[in-house]
């Protein structure tokens, strides 16, 4: 433990110490750098589609879709970037609205969203406490109180119609027969592939007038990305060979995710510059794996209903930090011994297995189902490796209150 004196020495010491990173920033998820990697294609088709937006006529909307970390909203940002850029040099009134919906408090509701963007617009709306009519008017009438044409993009737009439903879209994509002197044009991104197939069809009609799939980057485009970054992100000769291919291969197998090979190489670097290492090696690439695994699986947790906690301290309690396999009747009777404790009324044992279910597909437990015989079948649960961590327990411990 350190003491306040100490403390004071440490941080000072930290300061004086030359770290490894020269700009970490540009190994963060919403750092858009000047150049898109193995983006080209898309750049293109996104700017052929908005670019009519600078003779201040509506482009067609666009959808865009593909998986995690495929780089749609790095690509987006970049190139309305530009376009914004050119736009205020040839003094068109063109703006830019961009939200995140899933974020809490800005897409839960229709209300929510709609206030926000008025907000980002320039009008001040309380988040609460106006009829939504009000909040729309409001919205339209600050839209439209100048001869301009606004980009509205909804990143996770499959989240906001989850919260809120199809109908703030169909409001959204109906707005330009409202408006008199402006016109917006919407942009929207989505992991979900099927997402616009389970649309309202006005909706998907008017939405998804253009659409764009991105791809999974391959190994050799990630290590392409990852160079890219790591020239900028660390000090000339602070990244050992192999460093860049491991974080590249680790992404990869997770479907080309270069959100995952951003953040590995970011946190090999910062558990290297800790130690005081003058390099980045693959050693530390194993120990960033290692911990994002952990950091996962307890963020997991930590957000899981009482009852679901309950059930996986039940697998916890029996492993006792061990790999070996279980069985649903021990982890059953346990829970039930769990729930006289802390006062919940016990689940059937059916409704215990569709959540033990539900952990396997989240990937903290493994269950396999074995025959035996005429006594019928059951389920074998083994904890995985990162949810064995003593760390895990105490913190269903803290939220269960045992």
């Amino acid at each position: 433990m350190l003491k306040e004196k100490n403390l004071d020495i440490f941080f000072q010491n930290y300061l004086k110490k030359e770290s490894i990173f020269v700009n970490k920033q540009t190994l963060q998820v919403a750092f858009v750098p000047d150049e898109i990697v193995h983006r080209d294609d898309q750049v293109r088709q996104i700017a052929s589609v908005i670019a009519p937006a600078l003779r201040l006529e509506r482009p067609s909307n666009l959808f865009i879709y593909g998986k995690t970390g495929t780089g749609k909203t790095l690509t987006v940002k970049h190139t309305t970037d530009k376009l914004v850029s050119v736009a205020q040099k040839e003094s068109v009134s063109l703006q830019k609205i961009y939200v995140n919906c899933k974020l809490k408090n800005v897409a839960d509701t229709e209300y929510r969203l709609i206030a926000s963007l008025a907000r980002q617009l320039g009008k001040p709306l309380p988040s609460t406490g106006l009829p939504t009519e009000d909040i729309y008017k409001a919205f339209f009438s600050t839209v439209d109180s100048e001869k301009q044409l606004v980009i509205l993009i909804l990143d996770e737009i499959d989240q906001l119609v989850k919260k809120a439903g199809d109908d703030v879209l169909y409001n959204l994509t109906r707005i330009n027969e409202e408006l008199k002197n402006s016109q917006i044009s919407l942009i929207g991104i989505s992991n979900d592939l099927l997402f616009v197939d389970n649309l309202d069809p006005r909706v998907k009609s008017s939405l998804s007038e253009e659409e764009l799939l991105f791809p999974p980057y391959n190994a050799i485009q990630l290590q392409d990305l990852l160079l890219n970054r790591s020239a900028i992100a660390f000090r000339k000769g602070a990244v050992e060979s192999g460093v860049v291919e491991k974080c590249a291969a680790f992404a990869a197998r997770e479907h080309g995710d270069a959100r995952r090979a951003l953040e590995l190489l970011r946190v090999a670097g910062e558990l290297a510059d800790r130690k005081g290492a003058a390099t980045v090696g693959v050693s530390d690439v194993d120990a960033a794996e290692e911990k994002i695994e952990k950091d996962k699986i307890v963020d997991l947790v930590t957000t899981q209903p009482r009852q679901a906690q309950l059930v996986l301290y039940s697998v916890v309690s029996i492993s006792n930090g061990s790999n070996k396999f279980i069985f649903t009747g021990e982890v059953y009777e346990m829970y039930k011994k769990y729930c006289t404790v802390v006062g919940l009324r016990p689940l059937t044992q059916r409704r215990l297995s569709d959540i033990l279910s539900e952990f396997d597909m989240l990937g903290i437990i493994t269950a396999r189902v074995i025959s035996k015989g005429r006594y019928g079948r059951t389920r074998e649960i083994m904890l995985a490796q990162q949810a064995t961590t003593p760390a895990v327990k105490r913190i269903l411990e803290e939220s269960l209150n045992l």
